[in-house]
């Protein structure tokens, strides 16, 4: 991970603004030959080397067109290849289900996004699940206790061989993404999450910070009102979405009501449509409303194949002259 970026989840006075840029495999399926001469422009934000030929031999899992099994039996379906698919058969749906299910056998070390909250939806399904927060059954909390034993066994084995190249964790810091929100809140409401599944990420998270690591948490959806409750369980950095959230009330529970590390995750839905000079203004905006001069800021851009190049090429611009920023 980034060294800036851990000075400013850490609070050390990063030397720059941290920015990190991601693409979907769609995009370089979508733009081939001219994806890689745009990446040739922009080395200090993609890898060297990477070409559309080995993208496309790299796919694979929820990323790969077709069908394909989770360890708990979840089944995805992809009809997009290069995006990420979505779990189309629930192998939990019947509560009495709930009983006779059995956590995987495997212990590799490795949580997928969705590991926790978003787990308890693939395995019952959405109206299911929200049927089980709902009326509080006694085999909601069943079903929670059985992922959260299976991923504490997961933690374990990835402390017990983290370091360079561990497949969850590094020697400072252990990722996970679990999208907790929707586009106006969270779907269980605040309440129930903080009764249900905010102990199992503060027992998730306090194995990681007693083991002397840091927690970075990616989560989307509208989840503002509970980033004080991340932060409790022991999360360093929180990554949530711009447009979700909306920007004053990043500002408003990140910088006025407490200080919370974010590594803000810049307006994606607006990255198709509006025009290069919107785009410097927007990733502008958030810098000059979150930054401070000890750290608690990284920007984060995820690229896809509807985004045309010269939007991204204008954004990219921007956040250059922005990794300088001071106030």
């Amino acid at each position: 991970m980034d060294k800036n970026l851990i000075k400013a989840m850490t609070w050390d006075c990063p030397r720059e603004l941290p920015i990190s840029v991601g693409t979907l495999p769609a995009m370089w399926l979508q733009y081939g030959g001219e994806m890689t001469r745009f990446a040739a422009q922009y080395p200090d934000f993609f890898p060297q080397g990477r070409t559309p030929e080995s993208v496309a031999a790299s796919i694979g899992g929820r990323y790969k067109a077709g069908e394909w099994t989770d360890e708990w039996g979840c089944v995805w379906t992809n009809r997009h290849e290069g995006m990420d698919a979505y779990v189309t058969v629930h192998p939990v749906p019947r509560r009495e289900d709930i009983l006779t299910l059995r956590i995987p056998k495997n212990r590799d070390g490795s949580l997928p996004h969705g590991f926790m909250y978003l787990r308890l939806l693939d395995l019952r399904g959405f109206e299911e699940a929200m049927m089980d927060f709902a009326e509080e059954c006694e085999e909601l909390q069943i079903l929670i206790d059985k992922v959260l034993e299976y991923n504490c066994i997961q933690i374990e084995c990835a402390l017990s061989c983290s370091g360079p190249g561990a497949r969850n964790g590094a020697d400072e810091v252990m990722g996970f993404g679990d999208d907790l929100g929707m586009q106006k809140g969270l779907a269980v409401g605040p309440e129930k999450w903080r009764k249900y599944l905010k102990p199992c990420f503060a027992k998730m998270y306090g194995m990681v910070r007693r083991a002397g690591k840091l927690v970075y948490m990616h989560t989307d959806g509208c989840i503002y009102e509970i980033m004080p409750d991340l932060q409790e369980c022991g999360v360093n950095m929180i990554n949530p979405q711009y447009r979700a959230n909306g920007l004053e009330n990043l500002v408003r529970v990140c910088r006025r009501e407490g200080k919370i590390a974010i590594n803000l995750d810049l307006d994606r839905q607006m990255f198709p449509f509006a025009a290069p000079s919107q785009l410097k203004d927007h990733a502008r905006e958030c810098v000059e409303a979150l930054w401070l001069p000890e750290g608690g800021l990284g920007i984060s851009v995820e690229l896809n194949y509807d985004v045309p190049l010269e939007n991204a090429a204008a954004l990219l611009d921007e956040l250059r002259v922005l990794r300088g920023y001071r106030r």
